[in-house]
């Protein structure tokens, strides 16, 4: 099915939505929202909601993962202390992706734009966030547990703005310098791109063709989003952070 379908849409417009997916994967790599793009783009050439979101679960797995990769390759994630934070993620990220086919989602939609605003406020105004690390107030097995896995149950039911949360969580939490919280949402990130990519997979709704397609502009997109994030840290993060906090909230909204 997922071939056909893309196999419909013509080339210019795959072009397009390969650009698109560049620009969100450089965004996403640094700030998060970057579905504010790609959602939209995908709803636009025609596909269905449910096929649409599952498709942008596949493209969103590049860039996350590119993005991961680079900055675990430059020294600033160590996976090894990372794995139970990435397992509770991965694990509350499939609950959630099962809860949303019986739980109403509509109270999130109302609340979500005002927490998301908020954040954009915390980066905004908050004078601790810089690139160097401060106090941390959980430890790495509880925010795993707590943090990581309720963020990854969050991004299964619901899913905008989870860079975002993850990058205060880390800020707030852990006691991440800006560039290092960043870096570290990646991989929790895509965490939970994996785990809703192999739900919506089950259901047949992803269109591998042109998810594929999507998948490359993600990871040029992120592969240098990232390097900015090494080069530039808060200077780039926090501006972008805040404009994307916003832009989500005025779309939420407006839905």
């Amino acid at each position: 099915m997922g071939l056909d379908m893309s196999l419909q849409l013509s080339a210019e417009i795959v072009g397009l939505l390969f650009l698109v997916a560049v620009v969100a994967g450089f965004i996403d790599s640094i700030a998060g929202g970057g579905g504010l793009l790609t959602i939209p783009a995908l709803l636009w050439v025609g596909l269905p909601p449910a096929t649409a979101l599952a498709t942008n679960k596949l493209q969103a797995c590049g860039g996350s993962f590119f993005a991961s990769f680079y900055f675990i390759r430059k020294g600033m994630v160590d996976v090894k202390k990372m794995k139970l934070a990435i397992a509770c993620t991965f694990v509350g990220s499939a609950l959630g992706s099962i809860a949303i086919q019986s739980i109403d989602p509509s109270i999130l939609e109302v609340i979500l734009p005002f927490l998301i605003l908020a954040i954009g406020g915390y980066f905004l105004l908050s004078k601790q966030i810089g690139d160097e690390d401060k106090h941390q107030l959980l430890t790495p097995t509880l925010f795993a547990v707590t943090a990581a896995f309720g963020i990854g149950l969050y991004d299964g039911f619901f899913g905008p703005g989870t860079g975002s949360f993850f990058a205060m969580a880390f800020v707030s939490l852990a006691g991440f310098g800006l560039a290092k919280a960043t870096a570290h949402a990646k991989v929790l990130n895509f965490a939970t791109n994996i785990a809703s990519l192999l739900f919506f997979a089950l259901g047949g709704k992803v269109l591998w063709a042109l998810g594929g397609i999507m998948l490359v502009g993600q990871a040029l997109g992120a592969t240098l989003g990232s390097r900015l994030v090494l080069s530039k840290g808060v200077k780039i993060i926090k501006p972008l952070m805040v404009t994307m906090s916003i832009a989500m909230s005025l779309k939420l909204l407006y839905s």
